[in-house]
C-alpha cells in the first residue's frame, strides 16, 4: 500500500503571503508588462499599457450648436423688438446642428429667433454675441493633449472620445494567460451519467470564469488522470504556454494525491499546507518563472483558496494593485466557534431586518457549493481567536451589490419547499425581492423573531393538549411581541419511503419491530416534535428506531436520504418525496404558518410576500403541482397578538 503523503509545512496565512509574494518577485512575476495593440471597438475593460494622446482636435472644425442661421454678431449689434434688423441672404447662411460654420460667420441664431420674410430674407430682433451656438475646433479636447493615462481601464465613453479623436488603435496590458488543471481518475463530464464513485467535474467552469473575472485570460484543461506522468507531462506543457497554472484536486495527503510529489519534480515548492479553513492543503509552487496554485478538490476550498492567493496575483500583474473589495458591518445572528491558530472564512447570508444588517451563516462543508451560490459575503475569522458571539458586530466583504442585500427579506425557521417557489416568484417581480432561507426548524424561527433577526419564520408546532397549532408556542415565547400569524398551507406529513415501497413500510411500528433504518428531523423542527408525539403515543422508545438520532435539517435532505439507499425511511411532507420519484405513507395534515412580527407588515418586502401568497394564482397552480398541499386558508390571518 502507497504510504501517505504528509504536508511540507502548515505556515500561518501572513507568512504563507510573504513567502509566496517574495517568490513570485524574485521569479520576475510582477515584473512582467506583456501588452498588445488592440483596435479601440474591442477595447471595452481593457487597461491601458501607455497613455493615448488626441491625434487631432475634437471637433475640427468650427462647428454649430444648434439648428438656425450662421451670421456675422456686428450685423446684429442694434437688433432689438422696436428696431429689427433685416439681413440679405448673402449676409446669412442656414445651418444644421454640427454644420460647419461658413467663412465669415461668427455666430448661430437659432431657428426659434428667426423670422423669415422671404427665401432671401430674414429679420432678427435681438443681438447676437461672438461665437454664440458654435462649438469651437477643439472645444472638447485639443490635438496632442492627453486623453487617458496609462493604467485606466477602458470604459465605453472612453472609446468614443478616443475615435471622435481619430484614435482607432491603442496598446493595452495583456491579461495574464491562466490554464486549470482538474486531476483525478474518477472525474467525468457534466453529460455522463454519474455511477457510484465517479464525480462531475465542474470546478474547472467555476475557477477559470472567476480567473476570467478577476481580468485574466483563463482556460480549461481535460482531467488528467491520477497517474504522476501525465500529471508531471501536462504541468510542463501548461507552464510553457501559460503565466499562470491551477491545478486542482491532489493537493491533500491522500494515497493518489500527487500534485505536491509532481511539483516538487518539476520546479519549486514554496510553500505546502496554509492555517486557513476551508483551504488547508494549498500548494504554492513555481515552475520555472511560471506559479502553480494546487488548489483543494473541495469546490468552496479551491474557490476560497484561490481568492486568498491568486486574485491579487492577476490585479498586480495588470498593475492594478489591491483589488478592491466592499465591506459592511453586520450583526452576527449566532454565535461561531473558530478552531484557533485558523484564519477561517464563512459564508454569510445578510439581510436587513429593521435598522438592524443581520448577518447568518449560509452553511458550512467544502463541497456545499450552494452555501456559496446563496452566500451575500464573506466573513474572515482570525487566527487569534475562538469564535464570535451571537449579536456581535462584524465586518463581512459583500459578494454582491448592497442594494441586492437591501431587497432581502430574511425566513428563518422551517423549511418547505413553498419557499423556494416564492422566493423564484418574487424574483421575476418589479421590484425584485429576495428571500433568504435558514432552515433551522420551526423554534429555531420563533428564537429568531424573539431576537429581531427575521422578517417572518415559518412554523408548524402542534400543542397537543389544544391540537392546535404554533398559537400556544407563540404565547409562551414571543408573549407581548406584536405579530400576525399568516396560514401558507395545510400540507401532508409522512413517511417517504422508496418508490413503491419495497419493505412495505406502513407506520413506526413496523420500522421499530423490522429494524428499518430511519433519518430524523433536528431538535426543535415540527417535523421532529410530531415524530416524538407519534412515539410517545405508540409507546415506541426512541432507542427502538435505528438511526433515531441521524439528523438533517430539511424535508428534501430526508428525501435524498431515502432515494440514495442510505435509510429505508424518514419523516417529511410528501412533496419531497414527489419531487424525487418516492412512494409516501401519510400520516397526519398539519398547518404551516408564517409569523410576521407587526413592525414588518407595511416593509415592501413583506407586503411583496402577502400579495403574492394571497392574490397570484399562478404562484398557487405552482404549489398544488408539487402535491400534498391544500391552500384552504392561504394567506388568512390565524392569529394575531
Amino acid at each position: 500500500m502507497s504510504k501517505q503523503n504528509i504536508y511540507v509545512s502548515n505556515k500561518p496565512l501572513v507568512e504563507a503571503k510573504r513567502l509566496w509574494h517574495e517568490a513570485l518577485s524574485r521569479h520576475g512575476f510582477y515584473a512582467k508588462t506583456p501588452t498588445e495593440l488592440i483596435a479601440v471597438d474591442d477595447a471595452h475593460g481593457r487597461i491601458l499599457a501607455e497613455p493615448v494622446f488626441a491625434r487631432r482636435s475634437s471637433p475640427s472644425y468650427n462647428a454649430a450648436a444648434m439648428d438656425g442661421i450662421a451670421v456675422h454678431f456686428l450685423d446684429l449689434a442694434g437688433a432689438s423688438e422696436a428696431r429689427p434688423v433685416r439681413l440679405k441672404s448673402d449676409r446669412f447662411s442656414p445651418v444644421n446642428t454640427g454644420n460647419a460654420i461658413p467663412e465669415g460667420c461668427n455666430a448661430v441664431v437659432m431657428i426659434e429667433d428667426v423670422h423669415y420674410l422671404s427665401e432671401s430674407e430674414v429679420e432678427l430682433n435681438m443681438p447676437a454675441t461672438p461665437w454664440q451656438h458654435v462649438r469651437n475646433i477643439g472645444e472638447d479636447i485639443v490635438a496632442t493633449e492627453l486623453i487617458l493615462p496609462e493604467g485606466h481601464r477602458m470604459r465605453a465613453i472612453d472609446q468614443g472620445a478616443m475615435l471622435a479623436t481619430g484614435v482607432t488603435r491603442i496598446r493595452v496590458q495583456r491579461p495574464p494567460r491562466a490554464i486549470v488543471i482538474p486531476t483525478g481518475s474518477e472525474l467525468i463530464q457534466p453529460d455522463c451519467e454519474p455511477q457510484a464513485g465517479q464525480i462531475i467535474e465542474f470546478n474547472s467552469r467555476i475557477l477559470a470564469g472567476y480567473l476570467n473575472e478577476w481580468g485574466a485570460l483563463a482556460s480549461r484543461a481535460l482531467p488528467v488522470m491520477d497517474d504522476p506522468a501525465l500529471l508531471k507531462k501536462a504541468l510542463l506543457q501548461a507552464a510553457a504556454d501559460n503565466d499562470l497554472v491551477v491545478l486542482n484536486a491532489g493537493a491533500s495527503a491522500g494515497t493518489r494525491d500527487y500534485s505536491a510529489k509532481v511539483l516538487a519534480e518539476v520546479g519549486e515548492v514554496i510553500v505546502h499546507g496554509v492555517a486557513i479553513k476551508p483551504g488547508k492543503p494549498v500548494i504554492l509552487a513555481m515552475i520555472g518563472d511560471t506559479p502553480a496554485i494546487g488548489l483543494p478538490g473541495y469546490p468552496v476550498s479551491a474557490l476560497l483558496t484561490m481568492r486568498v492567493f491568486v486574485r491579487e496575483m492577476i490585479s498586480s500583474f495588470l498593475g492594478q494593485g489591491e483589488p478592491e473589495s466592499q465591506y459592511v458591518e453586520a450583526t452576527l445572528s449566532r454565535p461561531l466557534h473558530s478552531p484557533m491558530g485558523v484564519d477561517q472564512f464563512v459564508r454569510i447570508t445578510l439581510g436587513r431586518v429593521g435598522d438592524n444588517l443581520m448577518a447568518t451563516p449560509s452553511g458550512k462543508g467544502a463541497g456545499a457549493v450552494m452555501s456559496l451560490v446563496r452566500a451575500d459575503g464573506l466573513l474572515t475569522i482570525a487566527a487569534g481567536s475562538e469564535g464570535i458571539g451571537a449579536g456581535e458586530k462584524v465586518r463581512v466583504e459583500l459578494l454582491r451589490p448592497q442594494t441586492e442585500v437591501d431587497a432581502t427579506a430574511v425566513c428563518i425557521g422551517s423549511h418547505d419547499n413553498i419557499l423556494d417557489l416564492l422566493a423564484n416568484h418574487l424574483h421575476k417581480r418589479r421590484p425584485i425581492v429576495r428571500v433568504s432561507s435558514a432552515h433551522v426548524g420551526s423554534m429555531g424561527g420563533i428564537m429568531a423573531i424573539r431576537r429581531g433577526e427575521a422578517h417572518l419564520a415559518g412554523s408548524h408546532l402542534l400543542d397537543e393538549a389544544t391540537g392546535e397549532y404554533n398559537i400556544s408556542f407563540i404565547q409562551r415565547f414571543l408573549k407581548g411581541v406584536p405579530l400576525a400569524l399568516i396560514n401558507l398551507c395545510y400540507r401532508e406529513q409522512g413517511l417517504i419511503v422508496a418508490k413503491d415501497n419495497p419493505k412495505k413500510i406502513k407506520d413506526f411500528q413496523d420500522i421499530a419491530r423490522e429494524r428499518h433504518t430511519f433519518i430524523n428531523r433536528q431538535n426543535g423542527a415540527g417535523t421532529r416534535l410530531l415524530t416524538d408525539k407519534i412515539l410517545r403515543d405508540e409507546g415506541i422508545e426512541p432507542d427502538a428506531i435505528v438511526g433515531y438520532g441521524h439528523e438533517e435539517y430539511t424535508h428534501m435532505a430526508i428525501a435524498a436520504a431515502v432515494a440514495s439507499g442510505s435509510v429505508d425511511t424518514g419523516m417529511g411532507i410528501r412533496a419531497a418525496a414527489n419531487a424525487l420519484n418516492l412512494d409516501f405513507v401519510p400520516v397526519a395534515e398539519e398547518r404551516y404558518d408564517l409569523i410576521i412580527p407587526k413592525k414588518f407588515i407595511n416593509d415592501e418586502k413583506v407586503v411583496a410576500i402577502l400579495d403574492l401568497i394571497r392574490h397570484d394564482r399562478d404562484f398557487h397552480a405552482a404549489i398544488l403541482a408539487l402535491g400534498g398541499y391544500n391552500l384552504r386558508d392561504c394567506g388568512k390571518a390565524m392569529y394575531e397578538q
